[in-house]
């Protein structure tokens, strides 16, 4: 079975996590997988397009193609397997309006001419259905073997640390947190925020480490928590979302206050393995909480880590993904 991955970078977090983490696992197991990069000028699409036939599966990553490119795909390509973890169909949150037209047509000409569609979560496989039957849901994972959880909770001195990691992107999210958790400093000034990031925000309240992120120190990083932190905005573009942010806190034992949008709500149970905050007086109280209890921080910290064990590691959905690569495979070529 050979199949062409198309990817928008080695570096995208989505592209690591949702692809080339696999690649390995497929290789091992007689996949001849290769991976290949959006090309920006015509000359260099169709070069590739026209190679498409070579391969038995066309395994496209989050890109929307115009109808008229992707129809010139689809004579191309035998079979096509789509994977995605953003709600692409819809204007991210930061667009007044959440509707895109240009979008909706794209999104539904490519899910209407799909072998198949691989979902990050149930929001997303809804999406598809109104197109496409043939879709499943495979959680964005983990990769275990790159994480251990941290070693002891107890800080003898200096302030619990309130951390968030991500892209600069997804920064407007704990922008919108920001005068909480300066209220709540007001109120118990014995946390620092940390922030992983390529940019950062300010505080004239709350002390605020800066650290950019990097591979080589994103474990470390992680371990330096002692609270994780994903807020949202409750939108149609948040709905899509995938929660990698609490995947990684989980990865490391390190607890998670979340906003239960999407599929937040399905990898955190609230007061079972972490906590939700729905609203100010929630985030305030929750974070509270669990700046003051040390021990409550190391039982939902482990209950996290198992969570990600049972669920959403690579070990477990590589199997998956490697079963509906065969099963499309067992199936009529399109050309």
């Amino acid at each position: 079975m050979k199949i062409a991955f198309l990817i928008h970078s080695l570096e995208v977090n989505s592209c690591r996590y949702r692809v080339l983490q696999y690649i390995p696992y497929l290789k091992e197991a007689g996949v001849d997988a290769s991976i290949h990069f959006y090309q920006r000028t015509w000359l260099e699409k169709l070069k590739f397009y026209n190679t498409l036939g070579e391969y038995d599966i066309f395994y496209i990553h989050r890109k929307l193609f115009p109808p008229i490119e992707f129809a010139y795909i689809r004579k191309k390509a035998k079979r096509i397997i789509y994977d995605f973890d953003d709600a692409i169909m819809y204007r991210s949150s930061s667009a007044k309006n959440p509707y895109s037209l240009s979008r909706r047509i794209k999104f539904a000409y490519m899910m209407r001419r799909l072998d198949f569609v691989i979902a990050g979560n149930n929001f997303l496989k809804t999406e598809v259905l109104r197109y496409n039957l043939y879709s499943e849901i495979i959680p964005t994972s983990i990769d275990l073997s790159q994480y251990s959880s941290k070693k002891g909770y107890s800080r003898k001195e200096g302030p619990v640390i309130i951390g968030w990691l991500g892209s600069s992107s997804t920064l407007k999210y704990l922008k919108g947190l920001m005068p909480t958790v300066e209220r709540l400093y007001r109120r118990y000034p014995h946390f620092q925020l940390k922030i992983v990031c390529d940019q950062f925000l300010d505080s004239s309240t709350v002390p605020v480490i800066k650290k950019k992120w990097s591979a080589e120190t994103e474990e470390t990083d992680l371990k330096s928590f002692d609270i994780g932190i994903m807020p949202l905005t409750d939108d149609l573009w948040s709905r899509g979302k995938c929660g990698l942010k609490i995947l990684q806190y989980f990865s490391v034992g390190v607890p998670a206050v979340c906003t239960p949008v999407g599929i937040n709500r399905d990898i955190v149970q609230d007061c079972v393995n972490g906590l939700w905050a729905q609203n100010e007086k929630q985030w305030e109280e929750k974070l509270l909480t669990l700046i003051q209890e040390e021990g409550l921080r190391q039982e939902l910290g482990t209950k996290g880590r198992k969570t990600v064990e049972r669920l959403y590691t690579v070990d477990v959905n590589a199997p998956r993904l490697l079963g509906i690569l065969k099963k499309v495979y067992a199936r009529d070529a399109s050309v």
